[in-house]
């Protein structure tokens, strides 16, 4: 397969949005993370999605629309609260989790009866979804497993040959998915921390929500059915080994040292990422920092943590499963040279 290559004009986006109609794929911007494309209502082109991506296909996909009044056509019983939010919050980087249509097929769905709904921020992303008249079905850009592309060249590092065309568009602004927020039950539960944080969310309602379980172990059981995108399977994997030193205090630089000098003894090539307190930096550049560092074929990747809160805490959540939650605590050590 040759993929086209497409700037953002207005020609080259109707050139896209034919494909979509086609039931073909295409990559495009969007202000999280590029996104990998198809008519969500046609079946058989979401399901070239699973084989361009590698991707397992009980992972649900998020649908995205470019008007609201296009929530309609693929979800029901939407609720006081959903309407509340999507005021305040779309469009932008959430997605919403409700009852679906029949009219959505399982594939695009990962079996469930919900759907992943997220109305993107970006231009170019509405204007493809407009002319191409559907909602359209669009995971990361990415092949199963690896980072998800915040730009162009990313995209077509993994998916050149996959898929019909790519919208080489802009860097992405946000750098991680969106929230994912469940609306089906009485509580509003967090299935995947994003930019919009659970503060945000919880200032627009008056209802509290909540994070679901999974957000706090590794959900590697066979039994477990993923709602979200990213809940169950190996995410963001560098080719490296990755490490992540949380801690506070002087106790961390000292550990990422010794781990640092320990692997370069051993002729280890390694990288060391800090953030410091910058989790909006972290955000727009980890997921491009890991692409980077796979192409200088580097051996160890160590990273101090991010303070778990707001931003930080959804950072921190692709940070865990990118390292296989390989972390290392470390116990608070003073500066006693400090009087």
């Amino acid at each position: 397969m040759i993929t086209k290559k497409l700037d953002t004009t207005k020609e080259n986006i109707k050139i896209a949005a034919q494909i979509i109609k086609a039931g073909g794929i295409v990559a495009f911007p969007t202000e999280t993370v590029y996104g990998l494309g198809a008519d969500a209502l046609n079946e058989i082109a979401t399901s070239k999605i699973y084989e361009a991506k590698g991707r397992p296909s009980d992972n649900p996909m998020i649908v995205h629309i470019s008007r609201i009044e296009e929530l309609d056509l693929i979800a029901t019983e939407i609720s006081n609260t959903a309407k509340v939010l999507m005021e305040a919050f779309w469009p932008g980087p959430i997605t919403f989790v409700l009852k679906k249509k029949e009219c959505v097929p399982s594939v695009t769905t990962g079996g469930l009866n919900t759907v992943a709904v997220r109305m993107p921020s970006d231009k170019i992303a509405r204007e493809l979804i407009k002319e191409s008249q559907t909602p359209i079905a669009a995971p990361s850009a990415n092949l199963s497993g690896k980072a998800s592309p915040t730009n162009a060249m990313d995209v077509l590092e993994d998916m050149d040959g996959r898929v019909d065309a790519v919208i080489m568009g802009k860097e992405c602004q946000v750098g991680i998915e969106s929230t994912v927020l469940d609306l089906t039950s009485d509580t509003p539960v967090i299935l995947r921390p994003g930019y919009i944080t659970k503060e945000e969310i919880d200032k627009v309602i008056k209802i509290k929500t909540e994070f679901d379980n999974s957000l706090f172990i590794n959900p590697s059981e066979k039994d477990f059915h993923p709602k979200s995108p990213g809940m169950k399977y190996k995410h963001y994997a560098p080719k490296a080994e990755f490490k992540i030193v949380k801690g506070n205090g002087i106790g961390i630089d000292k550990v990422i040292k010794e781990l640092r000098d320990k692997a370069e003894n051993e002729g280890k090539k390694v990288e060391v990422l800090y953030y410091g307190e910058d989790s909006e930096k972290a955000a727009k550049t980890f997921f491009a920092d890991l692409r980077r560092l796979d192409r200088e074929d580097v051996d160890l990747i160590i990273s101090a943590s991010l303070k778990p809160e707001g931003l930080g805490f959804s950072v921190m959540n692709r940070m865990m499963k990118s390292a296989g939650y390989d972390i290392i605590c470390v116990e608070e050590e003073n500066d006693d040279s400090i009087s």
